[in-house]
């Protein structure tokens, strides 16, 4: 209830209740369907009651009572309920003048006509007087909803209604299948390039000449020269050579010995001289690693050019051997 009816009290004393005053006929029940129809029908609910407008502030009203026992065949659904429709202040020093509005809900189960009870409201004004105001009763008129008996026919309780599929049905699914689609191709094309990173088979490598002068370039510099460093020198310098081998000539030149990896390599297209450098190479290395030996500067300095001049010697002869073929059999 809004502020204004602050100044409207509904329950007033009790020499209010007991004083009549004057009884003033008014005009001015209403009678409102809550639910909007050509006809009222059983069990529709209605908003019975009146309206008050230019109340001047500060009156009390008192409404009738809800009957406590009520016909089964006219109902009252809830109590009184007041609302300010409008204010209109007003100038030098004169009261507002209050629309207001009270109404009940009611409700009928049975067909019929029914004189409602007219509405009688007390009430006093600001100075003391009291009066009441009468409102003309409200005719309702009940109905049923009307049966042909002549042309009546029974049926039975029709299936539910099928509505066909609308586009805007469609499309939220329809976007979600293809999201689904493009997660699972997604995670198969992952799945795919992983197995393929770690399956030797898909793993592009460079050649063998490539992978051994990048890792023999990492020990350019007489930094790598000091005693205490010799033997990661010459163990990278080795284990490059090694990788270099067993890619080019096919032996596992990293699980042989230095004697078992240059017994090998006498079938191959090395130059003798450059294999005989090589195995000194990988002697002195292996001196350095396991038999503490120091090399000298001369030797450190030979080392990283013997190891290049290995790798790309052989290569060129790689080289050489197959532009001899093409030609043969160009020929």
């Amino acid at each position: 209830m809004r502020k204004a009816l602050i100044y409207i009290l509904l329950i007033v004393s009790s020499v209010a209740l007991s004083a009549q005053g004057t009884v003033i006929p008014v005009k001015g029940a209403f009678l409102k369907q809550m639910q909007e129809r050509d006809s009222v029908l059983v069990a529709d609910q209605l908003l019975y009651g009146f309206r008050l407008d230019g109340v001047a502030e500060g009156t009390q009203l008192m409404l009738p009572e809800i009957p406590q026992e009520q016909d089964h065949r006219l109902v009252f659904l809830t109590p009184w309920v007041m609302d300010t429709l409008k204010v209109s202040r007003s100038r030098d020093g004169q009261p507002a003048l209050l629309d207001v509005a009270g109404s009940v809900v009611i409700t009928s189960f049975e067909e019929g006509l029914y004189d409602l009870p007219q509405i009688a409201v007390q009430r006093m004004s600001s100075d003391g007087v009291l009066d009441t105001l009468v409102f003309d009763p409200v005719r309702l008129d009940v109905r049923t909803m009307p049966v042909d008996t002549a042309t009546f026919q029974p049926h039975d309780i029709k299936g539910q209604i099928r509505y066909p599929v609308t586009v805007q049905e469609v499309l939220p699914w329809l976007g979600l299948f293809w999201l689904v689609a493009v997660l699972v191709i997604l995670t198969v094309c992952l799945l795919m390039m992983h197995r393929r990173k770690d399956n030797p088979e898909y793993t592009k490598k460079d050649p063998a000449h490539i992978v051994a002068l990048r890792e023999l370039d990492k020990y350019r510099g007489n930094q790598m020269w000091v005693p205490e460093k010799q033997k990661v020198f010459y163990s990278g310098v080795t284990d490059a050579l090694r990788e270099y081998m067993a890619g080019r000539y096919g032996i596992c030149a990293m699980e042989m010995t230095t004697a078992e990896i240059f017994d090998q390599m006498k079938g191959t297209d090395v130059p003798e001289q450059l294999q005989k450098d090589a195995k000194e190479l990988f002697d002195r290395a292996d001196f350095v690693k396991f038999a503490k030996y120091v090399a000298s500067e001369e030797e450190n300095a030979a080392t990283l050019p013997l190891a290049v001049r290995f790798v790309t010697e052989t290569y060129q002869a790689e080289i050489e051997t197959v532009a001899d073929k093409e030609e043969g059999g160009a020929e």
